[in-house]
């Protein structure tokens, strides 16, 4: 979520401010999102193959795999909607800011991420939520050492039986995260959602 964040931010930015990849480049960056995930399922499945023989450390059943895997899933997603966050910031406020001697990146930092911080806040909370429900990379390319929380719920049943009881408990202490994570951006969390929804 942290990398997503960082580069599909930037990239956002860039794009609302300079129109980095032309008019259609945001869009194409959205319709990515669009390609249901099982067919990238066995390219990467053999990527990550090749790849381990070469260094075990980012191959198959590694943490740096399913970082990769969800930081591209995202950064589609944060994009767009990040773009649409800085589209509302008024450009007035960043041209004054570097008439009174700002850089390009401190009025990025200084301006355009403090007032889009519910939308960066509400991005955020998405893009968690859905690399920790994520479920059919993590079933595919982990084994023992980086398999996630679906990955572990889903182990409870099997062709010799099926236990319920710890399954459920578990599914239980999975949505804490969320539940908790939820209460604490609530607040920014609403406004978030709608603060790139009305042009003037």
């Amino acid at each position: 979520t942290f990398i997503s964040l960082l580069v599909g931010t930037l990239a956002a930015y860039s794009i609302s401010r300079f129109a980095t990849g032309g008019k259609h480049f945001s869009f194409w960056l959205l319709s990515q999102r669009m390609m249901p995930p099982v067919v990238l399922i066995v390219p990467m499945f053999f990527l990550l193959r090749d790849i381990g023989k070469i260094n075990a450390s980012f191959g198959l059943d590694t943490r740096f795999a399913l970082i990769a895997i969800y930081t591209a899933f995202n950064l589609p997603f944060v994009v767009w909607m990040m773009r649409s966050y800085f589209d509302g910031v008024p450009l007035e406020l960043e041209e004054s800011a570097m008439e009174d001697g700002c850089t390009r990146l401190g009025v990025f930092w200084r301006i355009a991420l403090p007032l889009s911080l519910p939308g960066l806040i509400a991005t955020g909370t998405f893009a968690f939520i859905f690399s920790w429900n994520e479920f059919l990379f993590a079933v595919v390319l982990t084994r023992t050492e980086a398999y996630t929380m679906p990955v572990a719920i889903a182990g409870f049943t099997g062709s010799q039986g099926s236990n319920y009881g710890q399954a459920s408990a578990l599914a239980v202490v999975a949505t804490l995260p969320v539940f908790v994570l939820s209460l604490l951006v609530q607040r920014h969390f609403v406004r978030g959602l709608t603060l790139g929804a009305v042009r003037g």
